[in-house]
């Protein structure tokens, strides 16, 4: 494991929200509603994960252009993340 993959999960790992919201998105695609309702998190800090995760290059949203139902997905980086969890 390279040291800005090391980063990455440091900083997923680090973070309840995003280690929640990340999992969640490994079993399959979802909109931010229904992560919040799998992981008990509260919509608006779900939304602000998930902004700081694209950024990171972790997820991608699937129908950007749309302003509701959005779906995400984790990208190979972020399966990667997932993947590693365990190890740090």
């Amino acid at each position: 494991m390279d040291n800005e993959m090391l980063g990455l999960v440091a900083h997923v790992k680090i973070s309840s929200y995003r280690l929640k919201t990340v999992l969640s998105l490994n079993e399959s695609d979802k909109t931010p509603s229904q992560i919040a309702k799998d992981t008990g998190i509260r919509i608006n800090h779900i939304s602000t994960v998930l902004k700081k995760l694209k950024e990171l290059g972790i997820v991608v949203c699937l129908n950007e252009d749309d302003k509701r139902n959005r779906i995400y997905q984790l990208t190979p980086i972020g399966r990667e993340v997932v993947d590693c969890l365990d190890l740090i």
